[in-house]
């Protein structure tokens, strides 16, 4: 099968996301100029450099309150900074529950029964007991084709790893089984690493 996006793909529901997985799941936590703190999930995230440390994220949709986007994206213009949470599996129906299309006074920490603690370089809420949260102070915000669709990106100023999470000197992400966004509403877990050797090894 080929198909151009443009003239759609005839099948019952989108095969790209289903293409591009499995995908890692930023958890992100944000405060507004007003004080209110926000908690989402998404999918379209990953590291992109590694001198100094950048993480970037997408958002793809808007919300009636928010006008071109959605609560953290318009949180991380007022403030600049924000917090990427590492999602384990056990934490599955808490990041989903996160993941509603929430009026901009709901602090979802509270709504998925979350502890939250402060970040230690920027004023921004993190997941307490996450197995690792980066605090990122944002770069850039570019606007993409397409209604509202942003890429944010952010320099990462501060790590906070659970200690429970670091083995023989390195984070080990078999302790806490990072959870990654496939298709549809499918999802995976990672249960099982393994290493390869490099040419230049």
């Amino acid at each position: 099968m080929f198909y151009e996006p443009k003239n759609g793909h005839g099948l019952p529901h989108n095969p790209f996301n289903a293409i591009v997985t499995p995908r890692p799941i930023a958890w992100i936590g944000t405060r507004g100029a007003d004080g209110n703190d926000n908690l989402a999930p998404y999918s379209f995230f990953n590291a992109v450099a590694y001198e100094p440390p950048q993480v970037m994220f997408s958002s793809t949709s808007r919300k009636a309150d928010r006008g071109d986007t959605k609560d953290s994206v318009a949180n991380i213009r007022e403030t600049g900074v924000f917090a990427i949470n590492i999602v384990e599996y056990a934490a599955r129906d808490a990041m989903n529950k996160t993941s509603g299309a929430w009026d901009r006074e709901t602090d979802e920490f509270g709504l998925a029964g979350i502890e939250k603690a402060a970040c230690a370089t920027i004023e921004c809420p993190r997941i307490a007991n996450a197995p690792a949260t980066l605090e990122c102070k944002l770069t850039q915000i570019v606007q993409l084709p397409g209604e509202a669709n942003f890429a944010v990106f952010g320099e990462v100023i501060g790590v906070h790893m659970r200690d429970d999470c670091i083995v023989d000197g390195a984070f080990d992400v078999t302790r806490f089984q990072p959870l990654a966004r496939m298709g549809y509403r499918d999802y995976a877990v990672v249960r099982e690493v393994f290493s390869l050797k490099r040419p230049d090894d």
